[in-house]
């Protein structure tokens, strides 16, 4: 079994959508960055790299490649997926939690969690997603940007 951590943090912009694991959240500022900006899915994919040891998001997809400019991160975490699993390992589990002041994120969390589930080929009930404030505290608490936790378990794959 494997363990891996994995943090981002994007600023709020005018003029971007707010993507959060793969869910276009209204709002009157979005994620600013390279592609979408999906904080969550960012972590997700460095806890899973960082699980594997096979390095992290800013190696395999650099902010100054125009091939990852505005790219879906829902297709930069299927090609993590897939370098976990050419080294030799399986997905048990993942919990992401996003510290926003706002938006609320609670009517998203299912479709959330669905989205995740799909794309890491695991069942729904083995991705968590939370989300929590700051209590108005830090730049998540004055709604300049939002940040992402992630842990995932791997495990070595049976026909290795």
């Amino acid at each position: 079994m494997r363990v891996g951590f994995g943090y981002d943090v994007h600023r709020l912009a005018e003029g971007r959508k707010c993507i959060i694991c793969g869910v276009d959240i209204p709002h009157e500022k979005g994620l600013l960055g390279h592609s979408d900006a999906d904080v969550a899915i960012h972590a997700l994919c460095d806890s899973l790299l960082g699980a594997a040891a096979i390095g992290d998001i800013g190696n395999l997809f650099p902010d100054t490649s125009d091939e990852f400019k505005d790219i879906d991160s829902r297709i930069l975490l299927r090609r993590v997926i897939e370098k976990v699993r050419e080294s030799g390992f399986e997905i048990e589990n993942t919990d992401i939690t996003v510290a926003a002041q706002r938006p609320k994120l609670m009517p998203y969390i299912g479709r959330m969690r669905e989205n995740m589930a799909a794309d890491l080929g695991i069942d729904a009930g083995r991705v968590s997603v939370k989300a929590t404030t700051t209590e108005r505290l830090g730049f998540e608490g004055r709604e300049e940007g939002i940040s992402a936790y992630a842990v995932s378990l791997l495990k070595e794959a049976e026909n290795k």
